[in-house]
């Protein structure tokens, strides 16, 4: 059993790594309840599944298979060492700041319950941008990002309902295979033999699966 250490949403920022103009990546905690919808369709939905959370760059973030993003405290801890600064909730970018869950650990398709009533299940990972290396602003950002290959989850929503800091996440359900979110990252980054180990995933997302299946024949 784990926790939600933060749940955070956009500030606004100037974003001239990209040319929608404006990025959502800055979030800070919020307090008290905040209720998770799902977004419908990237490009024509409402975006964020957090309510009061932002997202401009419609194309490549937002919409139901990436409704809520989690990174874990242990994670940003570890950042924040090396990286010899603090790293706060939400300064990844994401809307749930966990401790106590293997986020990189979970599997696609294995289901996380929040709270009260909120079913997220797992989706696919964060892959690094232009937006994100600048807004870290550190030397050969996304290079080091991805060679870590800690990259945290996306979420789906399930069941909607409303979270908040303190609440327990327990994972009620866990697929039988072995496509963790880590393995995913690992595959479509620097390790393209991995691959094929991807599509025993019931839960691939019906898109990679086609890419991965063209690009290995």
């Amino acid at each position: 059993m784990g926790e939600l250490v933060s749940v955070n949403v956009a500030v606004p920022r100037h974003n001239p790594a990209k040319s929608t103009g404006t990025t959502g990546i800055d979030k800070r905690p919020v307090d008290g309840p905040v209720r998770l919808r799902r977004p419908g369709p990237k490009t024509t939905g409402l975006g964020s599944g957090v309510i009061g959370d932002a997202v401009y760059d419609v194309r490549h973030h937002g919409g139901d298979e990436q409704a809520v993003y989690a990174y874990a405290r242990e994670d940003l801890d570890a950042w924040g060492a090396e990286l010899g600064r603090e790293l706060t909730g939400g300064m990844f970018g994401e809307n749930l700041t966990t401790s106590g869950v293997d986020v990189n650990g979970a599997r696609l398709g294995e289901r996380w319950h929040v709270g009260d009533t909120v079913v997220l299940a797992v989706t696919v990972p964060r892959i690094p941008c232009d937006t994100f290396s600048h807004w870290m602003g550190e030397p050969g950002w996304t290079k080091r990002f991805t060679a870590k290959a800690v990259p945290g989850s996306y979420l789906s929503i399930v069941e909607e309902g409303e979270v908040q800091a303190g609440d327990t996440i327990t994972v009620v359900d866990r697929p039988d295979h072995d496509v963790t979110i880590g393995l995913v990252f690992r595959a479509l980054t620097l390790e393209p033999e991995l691959l094929p180990l991807l599509l025993a995933a019931d839960a691939l997302p019906t898109d990679m699966r086609e890419k991965i299946e063209r690009r290995i024949g």
